[in-house]
């Protein structure tokens, strides 16, 4: 078989659709997810051959979905829905199942923040203090940026492939809302505690107006409770206010609003995403914030993560990787970008290159003379030595590499 002919194709007790299919058949594909649910146990993948096993799931609602196997995720062809690299790429490896637990009715998450609190009790911050000062003890809790790198991972957006000419928001929000059907957070559904800002069109605005007013009116105080909700969006801009400043988003009219101190906190631990040299390369900001509903019904940010990409909504960790994910883009180059969640000390690569075999990985040096950049460099270099790993490596200092196939390394052959 072809390594991408059966890229996309389901196999659900003897019959084979595509996943497509799936997704805009929603009344038929449930039906056949739940024959093959109890007649199998499971589904089949036909991206390889031999076929490769998915779980279908069924949430408390009574929604089919179709996930990976645990553990198989890299032994899917790259351009498959269901591939992950392997153990060892991603910061989710260093939470417990207590953080992420994947079970047949989908995705437990337990957030660091609580959404809702008793107004007859004193309030307890559960945050990240409450974690094991050492990353590399497993985490009990996920924070928010974590939250914010689990749903782009699971929605394949830190993915390129060549057939991709650009990504908008419209395509990110049709992924997202996808994983937000498939999970709870903190024992509540996931699609109703965040508020994902809608793409804007004219002939939407009434509808997304009413969506944010449900929003809005499901927080603040209902009985003895005060709920708080999560809202994940485009930054466009940040203008200062009398007490703070008002996070104006892409798409959406009304803004959010937040103390001083809280965003010179995001502007410290987020500063590629607020820094300047960003917006020169045409770079975005996506921010996932926990907020509130003032007396007044004003939105009220009181914890954000904040996350900067390309245009095309690549994660990157800083100006110059947003350069390079738009030139391997721009050379027709598979990529993906590992990300690292809540962790400090995980030693990740840039990019790992999937059009190639085995994958090759790239490396972007922007820092020189600070010794524990240069101590991370040696140990990311050790690795791909042990690994006899290709590997691409650009000093800012200096002109991109050849990043096409024919330059640095072979291309993958069929």
């Amino acid at each position: 078989m072809h390594p991408t002919s059966g890229s996309g194709r389901i196999q659900l007790a003897g019959r084979t659709v595509h996943l497509a299919w799936l997704r805009e058949h929603t009344p038929q594909a449930a039906g056949l997810l739940a024959r093959a649910r109890a007649e199998v146990g499971h589904a089949w993948c036909l991206c390889r051959s031999p076929a490769l096993r998915l779980v279908i799931r069924c949430t408390r609602a009574g929604r089919y979905h179709l996930a990976g196997w645990p553990g198989e995720g890299d032994q899917h062809e790259t351009t498959c829905p269901f591939h992950k690299l392997g153990p060892g790429h991603s910061g989710r490896d260093r939470y417990s199942t207590q953080a992420i637990k994947e079970a047949d009715d989908g995705v437990s998450i337990h957030l660091a923040t609580p959404l809702a609190r008793s107004l007859d009790r004193p309030e307890t911050h559960q945050n990240a203090t409450v974690e094991p000062p050492d990353d590399r003890h497993a985490r009990r809790t996920i924070g928010l940026l974590g939250l914010l790198h689990w749903l782009w991972e699971e929605a394949r957006l830190n993915t390129w492939q060549p057939g991709l000419r650009h990504r908008t928001w419209r395509h990110c929000h049709a992924q997202l809302r996808r994983h937000l059907r498939e999970a709870t957070v903190n024992g509540q559904g996931l699609d109703s505690v965040l508020y994902l800002v809608p793409p804007f069109t004219p002939r939407a605005a009434a509808a997304n107006t009413a969506a944010l007013e449900t929003f809005r009116n499901r927080l603040g105080r209902h009985g003895p409770t005060e709920r708080r909700g999560l809202l994940l969006g485009p930054i466009k801009e940040v203008a200062p206010t009398p007490y703070g400043v008002a996070y104006r988003l892409a798409h959406q009219r009304t803004p959010l609003y937040a103390r001083a101190a809280l965003h010179a906190r995001a502007t410290r631990s987020y500063r590629p995403a607020f820094g300047k040299v960003a917006a020169e390369h045409g770079a975005t900001r996506i921010a996932l914030f926990v907020v509130e509903r003032s007396p007044k019904g004003h939105l009220i940010a009181v914890e954000v993560a904040a996350m900067l990409t390309t245009g095309t909504y690549i994660p990157a960790d800083s100006s110059h990787e947003v350069v390079m994910a738009d030139a391997l883009a721009a050379c027709r180059r598979a990529f993906i970008k590992p990300l690292r969640y809540d962790t400090t000390d995980a030693v990740l690569p840039d990019f790992v290159l999937t059009d190639v075999t085995p994958a090759a990985y790239v490396e972007v040096y922007g820092i020189h003379g600070r010794e524990e950049y240069e101590r991370r460099k040696a140990a990311k270099r050790e690795f791909y030595q042990r690994q006899q790993a290709q590997l691409i490596e650009w000093d800012i200092t200096r002109p991109l590499p050849d990043l096409t196939c024919g330059g640095n390394i072979p291309e993958r052959r069929a």
